[in-house]
């Protein structure tokens, strides 16, 4: 394998071990980037690096398997349904915080896709459904159409959400004129599509994604975008900041600003909180008033942690965006910083 540091021979066995992806990327993101001011950064999110044999941390941060309710769907916050529907992806991020799933014959993804909306059907406090793996755009329309097609009955749905990077990876798939049919078929039956983008970098933001986004804007599509905060990749306010202009410019809503996760094999992403809370607040400086629609957020075992300040006491102060208890949403809460924490396993609950 060609690593960023240098070509090396390796088995099978020893990726496997280390729970390291194969190297795999698109030919139009890898020219994409090739070409691109800012190749010295984005590399890092596609080429393997030595440092991911060196990387502890575990596989699954967030508590998605003991939040999985039947095969492929998770349930772990009262009205959102997370769906898994396929482990393959177009390009493989060297940052995966699913590589136990990406690339490999998971039996995590959904099988039953009836099962999955007989279960959604009996819990009318889901409102939202997210379409995620994997990358589901790696699947043929059809098949998206047939997953769809399981949900739309449901009259308590108001949207599905398809997470995807396959805006960055290769626009093309997302110009294909039966999406335009599928979507026009999910508002009829009144549920709102959204594209969660997820560009990290305003050097993925090529021409030929502007383009497809206008189109399915075009067609009622809304577009979010998250965005990872990544050491050597963006982990600098200015260029968080260009990337969420750009985002906003062309239809696509800045959403979340992800914390690295702990993650073996990539957890050398991670940038320390204090760093991060320092990009996060420079990002804002930079931006306008319409444009600050993004939280810096620890998707953490517990729930979703907004990250809002290191206090002049020394103190990290957080809020949970969302919980699995609904009584403990909008909760402010802090733990003392201690130098190089990354998450929030490592601030003590003094």
């Amino acid at each position: 394998m060609n690593f960023i540091e240098c070509a090396r021979f390796v088995q099978e066995e020893e990726l496997h071990a280390n729970d390291i992806t194969q190297y795999h990327v698109t030919k139009f993101y890898r020219e994409h980037i090739r070409k691109n001011r800012y190749y010295e950064q984005l590399k890092h999110i596609v080429v393997p690096s030595l440092k991911e044999f060196e990387s502890p941390g575990s596989l699954d941060t967030s508590g998605e398997h003991d939040n999985t309710v039947v095969p492929g769907l998770q349930h772990k916050y009262p009205q959102t349904g997370l769906l898994l529907v396929t482990d393959r992806c177009a390009s493989y991020c060297r940052y995966c915080f699913r590589k136990r799933i990406v690339g490999k014959d998971s039996d995590e993804i959904a099988p039953d896709f009836a099962e999955v909306a007989r279960y959604i059907g009996a819990h009318p406090e889901m409102n939202n459904v997210l379409l995620s793996g994997g990358d589901p755009f790696i699947l043929s329309t059809t098949k998206l159409e047939m997953i769809v097609d399981h949900l739309l009955p449901i009259p308590h749905l108001t949207s599905i959400r398809l997470g995807t990077k396959m805006v960055a990876f290769s626009p093309k798939r997302l110009e294909d004129p039966t999406l335009a049919a599928l979507f026009r078929h999910m508002r009829e039956a009144g549920k709102t599509p959204i594209i969660v983008a997820h560009f990290d970098h305003i050097g993925e933001i090529s021409s030929e994604a502007e383009h497809c986004i206008r189109g399915l804007r075009a067609h009622g599509v809304q577009f979010l975008n998250q965005t990872v905060l990544l050491a050597n990749v963006n982990d600098d306010p200015a260029i968080i900041a260009d990337t969420f202009a750009k985002c906003h410019e062309i239809g696509v809503q800045p959403y979340y600003l992800f914390q690295g996760r702990p993650v073996k094999g990539a957890s050398h992403f991670q940038v320390p909180l204090a760093r991060g809370i320092e990009i996060a607040k420079g990002a804002n400086q930079r931006l306008s008033g319409i444009q600050k629609t993004f939280k810096y957020i620890m998707s953490h075992y517990t729930g979703k942690i907004e990250i809002l300040d290191l206090g002049d006491d020394g103190r990290v102060y957080m809020r949970y965006h969302q919980n699995k208890y609904p009584d403990k949403i909008g909760k402010i809460f802090s733990r003392p910083y201690v130098e190089d924490a990354y998450w929030l396993d490592d601030l003590p609950e003094a």
